[in-house]
């Protein structure tokens, strides 16, 4: 696996700007693009947690990963879910998501013509993967999703993961140990159920949103990276070599 060096140089990417026609099928949905530095590769979603419990595209987790993205001087685009801050629409309990997701994939292919990973934390983990890998149907362009703190039980809410066993995108699943929304035995056999290639970390010590560990939140960053460096920013040549 290839290490991080902290002495790695942060492309220059330009500011971030509002997007004024991203639309889903409930109409306008707020979003935040930052665009890349030329000669990027890939493209990036990044969703953000349950709309219902304070969940944005502002949520400190999202903008991190975000980041984690961007060093590399990847396009980001960030959304909101349909119903919250500026996007219309009513909360769908994930069914509409799906479709907002699908919606802002295929902004940014039309944006960058660029082929795209996919990430999401917690509510927008579970959308992004029931997106990219089930029923609703693959976008083509999509090469990779990562999913951050990936929920199990939150209240009365119980996600599932089946669907995983046929997804054949590359994967990577990022928990903090203490998870209270994501216990590790439970995260452990939903990343059980997931086809390969994918990759699970833990953060030690971390809970759902990365904090009661030693910079919780630059670890999940350096995780993000390192997959990104062993993934998709080698050469064709050099992935078969390391095969």
């Amino acid at each position: 696996m290839n290490q991080l060096s902290q002495d790695t140089p942060t492309p220059r990417a330009a500011s971030v700007r509002t997007v004024d026609d991203l639309r889903g099928p409930a109409g306008r949905l707020e979003a935040l693009y930052t665009p890349g530095v030329p000669g990027a590769r890939y493209a990036v979603t990044v969703a953000h947690p349950h709309p219902l419990f304070g969940g944005t595209m502002h949520n400190k987790v999202v903008y991190h990963a975000a980041k984690a993205f961007q060093h590399f001087g990847l396009p980001v685009l960030r959304f909101n879910f349909r119903g919250v801050g500026a996007s219309e629409g009513k909360h769908d309990r994930g069914e509409g998501e799906k479709q907002d997701l699908a919606s802002a994939l295929d902004w940014l292919e039309g944006e960058t013509g660029l082929p795209i990973i996919a990430a999401g934390f917690s509510f927008g983990a579970w959308v992004t993967l029931r997106t990219c890998c089930g029923a609703l149907g693959l976008n083509p362009e999509v090469r990779g999703v990562v999913a951050l703190g990936l929920p199990i039980q939150a209240g009365d809410r119980a996600y599932s993961y089946d669907f995983l066993s046929e997804c054949g995108l590359r994967k990577l699943f990022i928990s903090g140990s203490a998870d209270e929304f994501g216990p590790v035995p439970d995260i452990e056999a939903a990343f059980a159920l997931a086809a390969a290639p994918a990759q699970l970390v833990f953060i030690p010590g971390a809970d759902h949103f990365f904090q009661g560990a030693d910079r919780g939140l630059e670890q999940m960053k350096t995780a993000i990276r390192s997959w990104l460096e062993d993934n998709f920013l080698v050469t064709p040549g050099e992935m078969e070599a390391s095969s």
